[in-house]
């Protein structure tokens, strides 16, 4: 079996304001259509090379908008990626690191402010919320495990 990983959908409130948030961040806008029925689909797509997109609109999710949290992106640089998404509007937090070295916690339990003393792949992070309240946490990773 193969299986990819390509859309999520985000519940916001507002579809032309996550619009304009997203795509100031620098996010490709794939597509913005509806029907005359009142359904509306927003896709946008992260800089970089991967596959997944997010899509948002209107009788797309009954979810609350920003009540996703965790959604995780990856970059090799992950102070350059901080820079340019606070360069594009969003109220990133400083660079962080958990206590435990092994993942995160949910929320801000067990942050520890900077980055990864020992500077590993998949050790340090940064985040932000979009305007409904959506986290997002950027992961940095250098080096790949095998077989990623």
């Amino acid at each position: 079996m193969e299986l990819n990983l390509e859309i999520v959908v985000l519940p916001v409130a507002d579809v032309d304001r996550s619009k304009d948030f997203y795509t100031g961040l620098g996010f490709r806008l794939d597509a913005d259509f509806a029907t005359e029925r009142g359904l509306r689909v927003v896709q946008v797509t992260p800089p970089g090379p991967g596959a997944a997109s997010i899509i948002f609109g209107e009788k797309l999710t009954d979810a609350v908008p920003g009540s996703v949290r965790g959604l995780h992106l990856v970059t090799p640089d992950l102070a350059g990626a901080r820079a340019e998404l606070i360069d594009g509007g969003a109220a990133v937090s400083e660079i962080w690191h958990d206590a435990d070295g092994v993942f995160h916690w949910a929320g801000t339990a067990n942050r520890v402010d900077g980055p990864s003393t020992a500077h590993h792949s998949y050790s340090s992070y940064v985040s932000f919320e979009d305007p409904d309240g959506n986290e997002w946490i950027i992961q940095q990773v250098i080096d790949r495990l095998p077989g990623r």
